[in-house]
């Protein structure tokens, strides 16, 4: 017998209800295990126990059976909201993967065919996806009339109509678990991440950001590798479709690149840092999903020394929207990092939202001190770390391991009662400069980094004096 069409599940309802069945058994067996640890002398912190990591392994797993929208959620949870998840179940989100298996095309066809209208017949459509993940896939076509090859990226049948529905089972889930509590603290982050989720499915937005992007990377010139964004093909476009140019590419990860000489690789690291930079400081336009497959090498002559590379841009439907007084903050805040200046640390970290103004001194030197190892690769060359530095003085990026000691730092914080969860924002921010700097250590590049951010900052500052922000 044939195997019948793997499709997505209109109805929320089973799905629902598979999630909630989850939670109200990890509920009830944390609960059992609570009380035995008070009974043992152990205490009342069952959260951190092997059952409950188990648990918390349980209902991941779960979230990987169901697929689409249940897998996006667990991973932007895994993201952005171990701020408030108990460790035990922040590091199972963490191993939740997005290997997700495409839709046969008999389910994405009816999709491009409505979408497009007559425009379906311009095209030739590969049958076979060329990439898959938990909102969409892409197939690669051929424009009929010129030849042209574009990526088409297409969301899967009936997201929309349960994505609310979903992300409300994974809360009840959480609540029934007693995995979190309920507060305004909560609810704040909750609909920040339904927000983003929404953004993620907006293509018509999307559209818009890649354009602007792509005018934004063109006037850079000073860079020591070529930034590109994928032209979009907007007559190809609709509600649940994308159309991109096609670009071929390398993953930063590929044993190729690992290939190239230390100069290439150090150019290629400090493009993928000033972009950051640009996006802060000029721009105020932040791409803040750190997923390695955002991006896309393309790379000279392999053999040679030195290299015309280029950064390729992808998916921009994590672009962050900051107000003017977020990124003066946030441009503040790093400047003030940057000269240890804890006072104005704290000042800008208050006007981030991450700090209440009333807060205990412990408070700000919790995250005073978060921020100024976060930032430790900016430094001035003198204030490096001797023991993570090379021959010439220039700073290892992979061999400094700052994303483990940064997370441990953070990890023994998050567990002092003086500490206060930051806000989206701010998590956001710190996810992609930690994106950022995973990156250049998998490129194991050799550099000092200051120069670099000390020259955005004075560029803004200049702005700043001259009222133009």
């Amino acid at each position: 017998m044939a195997k019948k069409p793997r499709t997505l599940k209109r109805s929320a309802i089973p799905r629902g209800l598979s999630v909630s069945l989850a939670g109200i058994r990890a509920g009830g067996a944390l609960a059992v295990d609570s009380a035995m640890q008070k009974l043992r002398g152990r205490g009342a912190g069952g959260e951190g126990s092997e059952f409950a990591r188990r648990e918390a392994r349980r209902f991941v797993a779960e979230l990987g059976r169901l697929k689409g929208t249940y897998v996006k959620i667990g991973q932007m949870m895994a993201l952005m909201g171990e701020h408030f998840l108990p460790p035990a179940l922040a590091e199972a989100m963490h191993d939740l993967g997005d290997q997700t298996e495409p839709l046969p095309w008999e389910s994405v066809e009816p999709v491009l065919r409505e979408s497009l209208g007559e425009r379906y017949t311009e095209l030739e459509i590969e049958r076979q996806a060329l990439a898959a993940a938990s909102l969409a896939q892409v197939h690669v076509a051929t424009v009929r009339a010129t030849g042209e090859q574009i990526c088409l990226k297409v969301q899967y049948p009936g997201l929309a109509e349960v994505i609310d529905s979903d992300f409300d089972a994974v809360v009840r889930m959480l609540v029934l678990a007693r995995w979190v509590q309920a507060g305004r603290d909560l609810d704040d982050w909750l609909e920040s991440m339904r927000h983003h989720l929404h953004n993620e499915i907006d293509y018509h937005r999307e559209a818009v950001l890649t354009e602007r992007m792509a005018r934004l990377v063109e006037g850079v010139a000073d860079s020591g590798v070529g930034y590109c964004v994928p032209r979009l093909f907007s007559r190809y476009c609709a509600d649940r479709v994308l159309a991109l140019e096609y670009m071929d590419g390398l993953s930063v990860t590929d044993s190729r690149v690992a290939s190239l000489s230390l100069s290439r690789r150090n150019a290629l690291a400090m493009g993928m840092l000033e972009l950051f930079f640009y996006e802060l400081y000029d721009w105020g336009c932040l791409q803040t999903d750190p997923n390695f497959g955002n991006y896309l090498l393309r790379l000279d002559d392999r053999r040679k020394s030195q290299g015309n590379d280029e950064l390729v841009l992808l998916d921009f439907g994590s672009i962050l929207d900051c107000s003017e007084g977020f990124l003066y903050h946030l441009r503040s805040t790093i400047d003030a990092g940057l000269r240890e200046d804890v006072d104005g640390l704290g000042e800008g970290l208050i006007g981030l939202g991450c700090l209440p103004r009333n807060a205990t001194s412990q408070a700000r030197q919790l995250f005073a001190e978060f921020c100024l190892q976060l930032l430790e690769p900016l430094r001035p060359p003198a204030r490096l770390p001797p023991e993570y530095l090379n021959a010439d003085g220039e700073y290892c990026w992979a061999k400094s391991r700052l994303m483990h000691r940064a997370g441990k730092r953070g990890a023994v914080s998050a567990t002092s009662r003086h500490f206060t969860p930051p806000n989206r924002e701010f998590a956001l921010i710190a996810r992609k400069l930690t994106g950022v700097f995973t990156f250049i250590a998998v490129l194991e590049a050799e550099f000092n980094a200051h120069d670099m951010v000390a020259a955005h900052i004075a560029r803004w500052r200049e702005r700043e004096a001259h009222g133009k922000g």
